[in-house]
This record gives structure tokens, C-alpha cells and sequence, in this order.
């Protein structure tokens, strides 16, 4: 039986969590709560450990000794982490990364996907601070189940009444489905740049920061995927529990891919490999006054068009970074390397693309269907890649 972990503040809709645990009860889910120390002076946890069968928790700091650490062992069990009531002072520290009660570290400690539903007065809700705090969270994947209008505890009618129970265990169950969509596939994700040297010191590189197959990697990973991440050299700390292997040239970035190919049942492409390298390298530097200064470049293997040959069932993402005639290239791209989706960007858009947390895609299909994404973070748009490879997956399951 699956466990989801309830968070509960210091809301007078607190009332309403006794309704989410029953309809997730129903669904066959364990249900273990988490309460604030304020949540604790408005219902005695008592009622909640009733409901639930399990042991509340409260402060991280209650428990006698044990060889587990209880926030960090949950996190392990659990399929969801959802805090409904959420107040503004939670999602504050969520948002700022404060962890100083059982609640705000565990936070921390999970892996799961998380939801938040806020309750709190109209003013808090809309107070620039909490819409800053709930923008940052959306944007590390956090997803929101925004507040209703009604009847607040205020005695007045507004925005903040915290969303019916029904439709939050809907939306939690939705994401419970979703956290599981990809078990059983093996991913790979090409990630980065290549750098291409010339001499023990200089090489040829591009700007791309690896970012979008970072999250591709790690999106893919939060869907149970088994995740191959081949990446050229970046700044960005690796997903968890991906295998990780870190290349430098383009050919070996292709030595790589070709090593784990065969595994895998999609093969995403995110990588910026180099199109050029040095006729010449040398393995000491070069000086200045023995140089020319002219370089001969030759073609890198195009690894992409090598392994297009071979995919059979596979699904196979590409990505074309254009500066111009952006759709109409990355549909010759598309048709040429056999490819099943493709994502297009102008990378010559500033704030977006290269060296940016944002991105604005063009994902086309081989039948022409396009979806455009508009500017969003790199996250979000590794959600939406991934929707289209399931849909890919339904469609030929």
C-alpha cells in the first residue's frame, strides 16, 4: 500500500484535512500527517492520529533515540508529499529553504513529487511576497492547487479559501499517476557542450549551460525512469540515482551513447555537440609567435544521424538550436534524422535558450502537429517533453 504524507498548518480550514485523509483512505493509501506546533494548538493531534493509525509528527527533536532519522526515513517511503492547509508562513519557508520544525525539513528530504494547497486571508495571499515565494516554488516543480473565493475566517468574502477536498486528493492521485508513468523505461539524455581542443589549453565550445537535459534527466527520474545522463562539461550537480557519465569531445560524448544505446527505450538528445573540431591538436601549447594564427576545422561524426539508422522501436528526441528559419530547419532535422519529436528554439532570444533557467520551445511532431510553448522555465518544459513521449508511447503501446 502506498503512503502519502500529509502536511498540516495552522489554518481554521485545518477541519477539512480530516476529509482529504478519508478520501485518500478510500483509494487504499496509508496516510501519515505531519503537523506545525500552531496546527497542534488548533486540533489536537489525537484526532489526527485517530483518522490516519499512525503516530504524528510533530517536533524532529520528540523521538527517543533511534537508528533512523525519522524525516529522512519517511522521505524514502513516501509517493507523495502534500501540505494542505498550507499557510503563508510555510510556503515562505519552503520557498527561502528554512527548515526548522519536522514539517519544513522534510520538505527538504523529499523526492517525491510535492503539492501545495494555500488558506489564508485575501491580503496575505496576494501580498507580492507570498506570490514571489509561490512563483519560486512553481518553479522547482512544486505544484499549486490555488485557494478559492468564499467565506474567510475573517468574516469576509475573498480569495484564499483553501480549494475543496475533492479536488485536491483528485489532483494528488493525478500526480501519483504521473510519478509512475515512465517504470520500466530506460532514458538516455545527452546533456551540455563539447569542447573540441586545439592544445593542452585552448579548445572550441559553445554556450550551452546543460541545463534543459538536466531537467529532462531529472523530470524523467521523478517518473521512475531508469536515467542515462552523458554530459559534457557543466556547472549543475547530476539528478540523484542517474547513472552519470561526464565526456569532454564530441567523440566521446558518441563512444558513450553508443555504449549505452542499445538499453535504452528513448534516447533524448538535449546535448550541444560540437559540429567543428581541430584538424591538429597539440598536446602542448601552442605559442603565439609560432603560429600562424590560422586553423584548419574538419566535421565531428554526427552521432545523432549514426544512431537514427539503428533505432528501431526506439524513440528518438532531437533538439535544433537555429538562429533563423528555426521551424522550417528543425524539420529538415526532423525528417532527416528519423525522428520521432523535435525541439526547436531561436537562441538568439534573449533570455532564453543558452545560459538561461527559461526556455521558449517549438515541439514538432512527425505529422506536423506543433506545440508551441511560449517562455518557461526549463522544468516545466521538461514536463511538457515528456508528456509528448508518453503520448508517443500510448499511441505504439
Amino acid at each position: 500500500m502506498e503512503k502519502i504524507a500529509l502536511g498540516i498548518c495552522s489554518s481554521i480550514s485545518i477541519y477539512k484535512s480530516c476529509e482529504i485523509i478519508r478520501n485518500f483512505q478510500k483509494k487504499k493509501f496509508q496516510i501519515q500527517v505531519i503537523m506545525t506546533k500552531n496546527a497542534a494548538q488548533l486540533v489536537s493531534p489525537l484526532l489526527f492520529s485517530a483518522l490516519s493509525g499512525h503516530k504524528i509528527f510533530i517536533d524532529p527533536f520528540s523521538d527517543e533515540f533511534s537508528e533512523e532519522i525519522s524525516h529522512v526515513a519517511l522521505a524514502k517511503e513516501i509517493s507523495l508529499f502534500l501540505v494542505a492547509p498550507a499557510t503563508a508562513n510555510m510556503i515562505g519557508k519552503f520557498a527561502s529553504g528554512i527548515a526548522d520544525d519536522f514539517l519544513s525539513t522534510f520538505y527538504m528530504a523529499v523526492k517525491c513529487p510535492v503539492i501545495i494547497a494555500p488558506a489564508m486571508n485575501e491580503s496575505m495571499y496576494f501580498h507580492r511576497q507570498t506570490q514571489q515565494n509561490i512563483k519560486k516554488l512553481k518553479s522547482l516543480g512544486v505544484k499549486f492547487i490555488e485557494p478559492e473565493k468564499g467565506y474567510l475566517a475573517c468574516r469576509e468574502e475573498g480569495w484564499g479559501r483553501l480549494a475543496a477536498p475533492e479536488k485536491i486528493v483528485e489532483e494528488g492521485l493525478k500526480l501519483i499517476d504521473k510519478s509512475h508513468s515512465l517504470r520500466g523505461k530506460t532514458i538516455l539524455v545527452s546533456a551540455g557542450p563539447t569542447r573540441e581542443f586545439m592544445d593542452s589549453v585552448r579548445f572550441l565550445t559553445n554556450r550551452s549551460s546543460g541545463k534543459m537535459g538536466y531537467e529532462l534527466a531529472e523530470e524523467a527520474q521523478r517518473r521512475e525512469a531508469d536515467v542515462i545522463l552523458i554530459s559534457g562539461p557543466t556547472n549543475i550537480q547530476p539528478p540523484r540515482e542517474t547513472k552519470f557519465r561526464e565526456i569532454q569531445t564530441a567523440q566521446e560524448m558518441e563512444e558513450e551513447i553508443l555504449k549505452h544505446f542499445e538499453k535504452a527505450d528513448i534516447v533524448i538528445m538535449a546535448a550541444a555537440v560540437s559540429d567543428f573540431k581541430f584538424a591538429e591538436v597539440s598536446f602542448q601549447k601552442i605559442k603565439k609567435r609560432e603560429s600562424s594564427g590560422k586553423v584548419d576545422l574538419i566535421r565531428t561524426q554526427d552521432v545523432l544521424d549514426k544512431i537514427s539508422h539503428k533505432k528501431g522501436k526506439k524513440i528518438l528526441v532531437g533538439f535544433a538550436a537555429e538562429t533563423e528559419n528555426v521551424i522550417h530547419n528543425a524539420l529538415k532535422k526532423l525528417k532527416e534524422k528519423n525522428l520521432d519529436l523535435i525541439v526547436a528554439n531561436d537562441v538568439s532570444v534573449e533570455g532564453v535558450g543558452f545560459e538561461s533557467d527559461f526556455n521558449q520551445v517549438s515541439i514538432i511532431h512527425p505529422d506536423g502537429r506543433m506545440i508551441k510553448t511560449g517562455k518557461k522555465s526549463k522544468l516545466e518544459i521538461s514536463k511538457i517533453i515528456l508528456d509528448e513521449v508518453e503520448e508517443i508511447i500510448g499511441k505504439s503501446g
